[in-house]
């Protein structure tokens, strides 16, 4: 046999075991991963993108100093002038004045935490259908150049209530079900105020935008697990994009900084602000708003030491109902910029895991 047989024979074992080995990686979540000692398989390895790549300096980015809004304040025309400026320029603020108790949040965190510890079989109860998105896992696969994000979630449809997935709510821990469910009407009294904050701020009927979402509108929560990671500098938790929804309201981990947003081409760190709610604008009211609202670009990264976990809840309009620009919003000036659009969830979805920009592709 010649020796330029048996390298190409060599060659095509080592590849098949590394396929192999990817394969076998694919079935452990990134807890399993963590607990059994595992360095990121390729498929996790973040490349340079369309927003670069992995900031690797010593030096730690910038904090950004995101607005702060008092929620309670809104009916006032100096807090509207503010939120309309903070989502023109910005597109996100940390939220205060929402009437959720501190202690009712605290409890929120530890429902998550308390999740995520319980055994793997227990977890693998409430496990997601390989091509859908409710239930407990990790990434949702919809293409074999997708890079992975290092992270479990639990994504549950919380409302309408009839449309609840039971059967993927956890049962441990005991009042898990009963602080998710409390917490989304809390959350949804939250965005209830800030859709018709939005829409006076933009000087339209306050019942603008919660009328094209929907008497039915959807609020889906997701509570994310960000494990330790062994090479934090290689691996995200959450890739960089624009939320699909209108807009996301993230409760942060009280101790754990790793939330970063796109500004001006420039990554910065989100602090923390424990009691706070981030408040960040989705893809569809950037398209409701004619573009004056932007829908920030954001990504989640790893800590080699300390677990992180979040939990973010949005809203989306009844899956058959159309959205699209507001015609109050729409002149000479600022001619329409997007077109109407059906289901935009599911457009953002396959654009954001192949690193595609969503909006720019219902731009008229």
């Amino acid at each position: 046999m010649n020796c330029s047989l048996v390298v190409v024979m060599a060659e095509s074992f080592v590849e098949a075991d590394r396929e192999e080995e990817e394969a076998l990686s694919l079935h452990k979540t990134a807890h399993e991963m963590f607990i059994d000692g595992d360095e990121p398989p390729p498929r996790y390895i973040v490349k340079e993108s369309i927003f670069g790549s992995l900031h690797s300096s010593s030096s730690p980015l910038p904090l950004i100093p995101i607005p702060v809004i008092d929620i309670a304040l809104l009916s006032s025309p100096q807090q509207l002038h503010k939120l309309r400026s903070t989502l023109s320029s910005w597109g996100c603020f940390q939220a205060i004045g929402h009437g959720i108790p501190d202690s009712f949040l605290d409890k929120v965190r530890d429902v998550a935490k308390q999740f995520f510890s319980l055994p793997v079989e227990e977890k693998k109860k409430y496990s997601r259908a390989e091509k859908d998105g409710e239930g407990h896992g990790g990434d949702l696969i919809v293409s074999h150049k997708q890079v992975l994000d290092w992270s479990d979630r639990l994504a549950l449809k919380v409302l309408p209530e009839d449309q609840r997935r039971l059967n993927l709510w956890p049962e441990s821990p005991a009042d898990f079900r009963e602080i998710t469910h409390e917490y989304s009407l809390k959350v949804k009294c939250v965005l209830d105020i800030l859709f018709k904050a939005i829409a006076k701020s933009l000087n339209l009927e306050e019942d603008s935008f919660l009328n094209q979402f929907g008497q039915r509108a959807q609020l889906i929560a997701r509570f994310n697990f960000y494990p330790p990671c062994p090479r934090p500098e290689q691996v995200l938790g959450l890739k960089p994009h624009s939320d699909k929804s209108g807009v996301t309201v993230l409760l942060q981990d009280k101790e754990v900084e790793g939330l970063h947003v796109l500004k001006d081409d420039q990554w910065f760190r989100v602090p923390i602000v424990p009691h706070a709610l981030v408040v960040n604008v989705g893809d569809q009211m950037q398209i409701m708003t004619n573009g004056i609202i932007k829908s920030p670009v954001h990504r989640a990264v790893t800590n080699p030491e300390k677990l992180r976990i979040s939990v973010a809840v949005s809203n989306e309009p009844e899956p058959e109902k159309e959205i699209g620009p507001e015609e109050g919003l729409i002149d000479e000036k600022r001619p329409r910029l997007y077109r109407n659009v059906k289901n935009y969830a599911a457009v953002n979805f396959e654009c954001f895991q192949k690193g595609e920009v969503a909006i720019e592709t219902v731009k008229v």
